[in-house]
């Protein structure tokens, strides 16, 4: 097994050829790790069939260990991966190629990894967490992730022109039910996420068109939380928003602040809550009862701001003064 130095631990089977090199097996101990973007000088251009499922017997190919320091004994299953950064030469994901990564919650990549084959993601039920690079192709991406993964998706994508977009795509459920009587299977949708799960025309996407199902969206059965998510997301990140849909966001956001400054509290947000103390107006019990929530979660920082913002909106008269 050839040995080179990286920044992450791997012990991979490989396939040299003229201008690439297809990934066979990735197998990894780290939580968080970024599979090598060249091997030997090539672009790694493929990632090939089940390449990251482990227990399965290594395939033929070139073995190469990348480590960074001494590489432990145990581990190398994938068990523990929670976060996996794709290379950016990546053109093709084949079939089953992260089959069974039960633990990875986050994936990071760009969107020129066009091709993803059949299974690509199955049994990744923890991952709903994606941060894409776009080059102009995000949404051939975004409809095979959207249509793979019927749970909500936190996405950010890191755009051409300097921007970030931050968006959710909310979930909803399929259902399978069978009908005896009559020999088949009535199939069922419901939640307000399939509209947003299958917003590409051509597989293009829009942010115009993701905003213009706001309204819609909150007229059937959906998880108000993920709404909130939703409308703050768009909000702190308001590329092309227009004025319209800004004003809707907004509108939702103040009638559930309360829940949302929660949230922002359990997720350690400090700048997320200076942004939404400003956006919109709280009275002194309020800023009171989140105080001692951020006290008991023990978060300092927070619980520093909020008081701040108690100490501004007190009335004058309140505030002490002291004449020598």
């Amino acid at each position: 097994m050839e040995r080179i130095s990286g920044a992450n631990n791997w012990k991979l089977v490989i396939r040299r050829e003229a201008e690439q090199v297809t990934i066979l097996q990735a197998l990894t101990c780290d939580s968080r790790a970024a599979l090598p973007e060249e091997l030997f000088g090539l672009p790694v251009t493929v990632l090939g069939d089940h390449a990251l499922t482990s227990n399965r017997t290594p395939p033929e190919g070139e073995a190469v260990l990348v480590t960074c320091g001494i590489p432990p004994e145990d581990g190398w299953d994938n068990r523990s991966l929670t976060e996996l950064k794709l290379p950016d030469s990546l053109r093709r994901v084949e079939n089953y190629a992260l089959f069974n990564c039960t633990g990875l919650k986050t994936l990071i990549l760009q969107d020129t990894a066009a091709h993803w084959g059949g299974g690509s993601l199955m049994n990744c039920r923890a991952l709903d967490t994606f941060r894409i690079t776009c080059t102009g192709q995000e949404g051939v991406l975004l409809a095979y992730l959207c249509d793979e993964l019927i749970r909500e998706l936190d996405v950010t994508l890191y755009r051409r022109d300097g921007t970030t977009a931050r968006l959710i795509f909310p979930s909803y459920t399929e259902e399978h039910e069978e009908n005896i009587p009559h020999h088949q299977f009535d199939f069922r949708i419901s939640g307000g996420g399939y509209a947003y799960h299958h917003c590409f025309y051509e597989k293009k996407f829009s942010l115009k068109d993701y905003d213009d199902l706001w309204k819609p969206f909150l007229g059937v059965g959906h998880d108000p939380a993920g709404a909130l998510r939703l409308a703050w997301r768009r909000l702190i990140c308001p590329v092309e928003l227009t004025h319209e849909a800004e004003e809707q966001y907004l509108a939702y956001i103040r009638a559930h602040a309360e829940a949302l400054a929660h949230w922002l509290l359990a997720e350690g947000d400090a700048s997320g809550l200076r942004a939404l103390l400003h956006k919109t107006a709280w009275d002194s019990a309020g800023l009171s009862a989140l105080s001692e929530e951020a006290r008991r979660q023990g978060k300092t920082e927070l619980m520093a701001i909020l008081m701040e913002e108690r100490h501004r909106n007190a009335p004058a008269g309140l505030q002490k003064s002291f004449d020598l």
